[in-house]
């Protein structure tokens, strides 16, 4: 779970601040206010991360990726190629990591990672990406806190770029003969081949690179609009690593789930229920269908056709055939509880094409998710969701005061853009889901438009007495 973000100089960011990352956070603001972009980032380093080319610093992207943010000068902060990228971020570790010295006989264990890099832009023309630094902290039970990382070396001439490892409380040895400089890392993030071989306790450099990457292989994004339904679904038996950028393989992902016979427990020591019977509960749920059932069309055929039945109805009718809003949010509810244990989920107004009470239904889906179980074990999931909507906000208010969602378990942030630069607001939420700094027309003017329509109606109902 990644604990805590910082991003400067990134798109409409001068500088985030400190973001402060709960099984929930949500992000709120206007249009173009910068809120997208905080998911954009993180999804820039996972693409990154999974890119075939060790040397690409940050691959922004293209029509096959989830987020495609178009050239290097595009990604600094007002388009100014001397502004540095700089962002930091710290996540716990299901499993510790180890980091053994085998010279002096030391081994130092730590369940939590902060991560610091930056990243600047160098040539006018070229607008090459290049890592000036990166610098890993190890917290240990000893509270002793090891740090590893490196530098780009300042250099008179051109030629290949060269690094030197960065430590402390932690004494590297060189290996002998081995004087020569490191070379460039791998991607934003990553200790080279040489970092090893040039040093007699370095081997665990590796593992290092290794965990940065789990970290980004469990991130999944939704976007803000998915795929229309469709009449037929062809599955082979194929395991979707998620229901897709775009929702496209959701049913696929139901399909899966059912092969392998997962089995989710909404709360605590509840019985376990089987994966697509926990989604159409929560369609339920929501007040969007009565009930739900996925049924192959032929023995001899791999396709699949999806069944709903609306409230009220005793017949079934194809899913494209009840609206938008189960289609949009269907795959929704299906990343949620597929995802992975440990996962970051990332989603772009999951509420879209709902009315006001499913997006409160949403909520209490939501909540279910970050609680829900697998086989008896805690999911753990982490959701980072960003909405419009009032009526998702006001159901989190209200579970926090019934102490259905806990305080520890929600944060949430207002991308305040009425000046420049744009700054990220915590929303200062107590025990009993009251948010003590409420933005100004935080969604719209409400109470505003109310006061005018009645003070219209009662000047038109005086002219229309004074004249007749």
């Amino acid at each position: 779970m990644i604990k805590n973000l910082r991003i400067e100089n990134f798109k409409g960011w001068k500088d985030t601040g400190v973001i402060r990352l709960s099984p929930l956070t949500v992000f709120f603001g206007a249009n173009s206010s910068g809120k997208s972009s905080i998911g954009q980032f993180l999804m820039l380093l996972k693409q990154s991360v999974e890119s075939s080319d060790r040397k690409t610093v940050f691959f922004t992207g293209n029509e096959d990726t989830a987020v495609d943010l178009g050239l290097p000068s595009d990604l600094v902060f007002n388009q100014d190629l001397n502004n540095e990228i700089r962002f930091a971020y710290d996540w716990t570790l299901e499993k510790e990591i180890r980091l053994e010295d085998v010279l002096h006989g030391t081994r130092f264990i730590s369940k939590h990672i902060s991560f610091s890099g930056t990243v600047k832009i160098v040539g006018k023309e070229s607008q090459e990406l290049e890592v000036q630094d990166f610098n890993y902290v190890f917290d240990t039970p000893e509270d002793q806190k090891i740090e590893i990382g490196m530098k780009k070396k300042q250099s008179a001439g051109g030629g290949k770029k060269r690094y030197e490892l960065e430590y402390k409380n932690y004494d590297f040895v060189r290996s002998r003969g081995r004087v020569w400089d490191i070379t460039a890392p791998v991607r934003f993030y990553g200790f080279p081949d040489e970092a090893v071989a040039y040093y007699q306790n370095a081997n665990f450099l590796q593992n290092i690179n290794l965990y940065h990457e789990k970290l980004f292989s469990g991130i999944y994004y939704l976007g803000p609009l998915r795929r229309q339904a469709k009449r037929l679904y062809n599955w082979t038996g194929s395991i979707p690593d998620g229901v897709g950028y775009l929702g496209q393989d959701a049913i696929q992902a139901i399909l899966a789930a059912t092969s392998e016979k997962r089995m989710i427990n909404l709360k605590y020591r509840s019985p376990r229920k089987p994966f697509e019977g926990v989604i159409a509960e929560m369609l339920k749920k929501m007040s969007l269908i009565e009930d739900f059932k996925i049924e192959k069309i032929s023995e001899k055929r791999q396709d699949y056709d999806v069944k709903v039945r609306t409230r009220g109805s005793k017949n079934w009718v194809d899913i494209p055939d009840v609206g938008m809003g189960v289609s949009q949010v269907l795959p929704v509810i299906v990343q949620l509880f597929y995802a992975p244990p440990g996962s970051v989920i990332i989603m772009e107004q999951p509420e879209l094409h709902l009315h006001p009470n499913a997006q409160a239904g949403l909520a209490d889906v939501i909540i279910d998710a970050i609680h829900a179980r697998e086989n008896y074990e805690a999911r753990g999931i982490q959701l980072i969701i960003e909405t419009h909507s009032e009526h998702f906000l006001r159901r989190l208010q209200r579970r926090m005061a019934e102490e259905i969602l806990k305080y520890d378990e929600f944060s949430a942030y207002f991308a305040n853009n009425d000046r420049f630069p744009a700054r990220l607001e915590e929303l200062q939420v107590d025990i009993f889901g009251n948010i003590d700094n409420w933005p100004k027309n935080f969604f719209g003017d409400i109470d505003g438009d109310i006061f005018a329509q009645t003070d219209a109606a009662i000047q038109r109902r005086i002219e229309k007495e004074v004249h007749g």
